[in-house]
């Protein structure tokens, strides 16, 4: 029997709020060079350190998500200026509950509850189709948002064709 595998890649949108980090973690990092040279050279280290902090995350701003589906388990990996990769979270489809674009009437009962704690693996666009996975987690419900194409909705369906909502 032939395994079913499907991978989707989806990048995150680069917002105002990560240029102004890059922006403002490279600024200081200058100034602080410029000021080690011109006024003392012990400032020198702070520059070194905002350095080290730029090299470490400025890298962590461009985010791209990977979607890996095999045979009901999903696979979400993080993918950091296309160079680092860090698994996000592994999630047995088996289990969930119901999986439905953010806005379907099918996730109203869900829509209220404080208690689901939401984990957002989309790219953040306004006008892309993000849906929501319903899942137990390992301290109660979990909303996974993700931006599945349309091969990996219907792998799922295929496979579990009572909880998963297209409209």
């Amino acid at each position: 029997m032939s395994d079913l595998y499907t991978e989707v890649l989806v990048g995150k949108k680069f917002t105002g709020k990560d240029m102004a980090v890059k922006v403002i973690l490279i600024f200081l990092t200058v100034l602080a060079a410029v000021a080690g040279l011109l006024i003392h050279p012990i400032i020198l280290i702070a520059a070194l350190a905002l350095g080290i902090a730029d090299y470490f995350l400025i890298p962590k701003l461009n985010v791209e998500y990977e979607y890996l589906y095999v045979n009901g388990e999903l696979d979400i990996d993080k993918i950091f200026s296309k160079q680092k990769r860090k698994k996000a979270g592994s999630y047995n489809l088996s289990k969930m509950e119901i999986l439905a674009p953010v806005n379907s009437h099918q996730l109203d009962s869900y829509r209220n509850n404080t208690n689901i704690k939401t984990v957002d693996y989309s790219s953040g666009e306004a006008n892309h189709k993000t849906y929501a996975i319903i899942i137990p987690g390992e301290k109660g419900l979990e909303r996974l948002l993700i931006e599945p194409n349309e091969t990996l909705i219907k792998d799922i369906k295929n496979r579990m064709p009572r909880k998963v909502f297209t409209d």
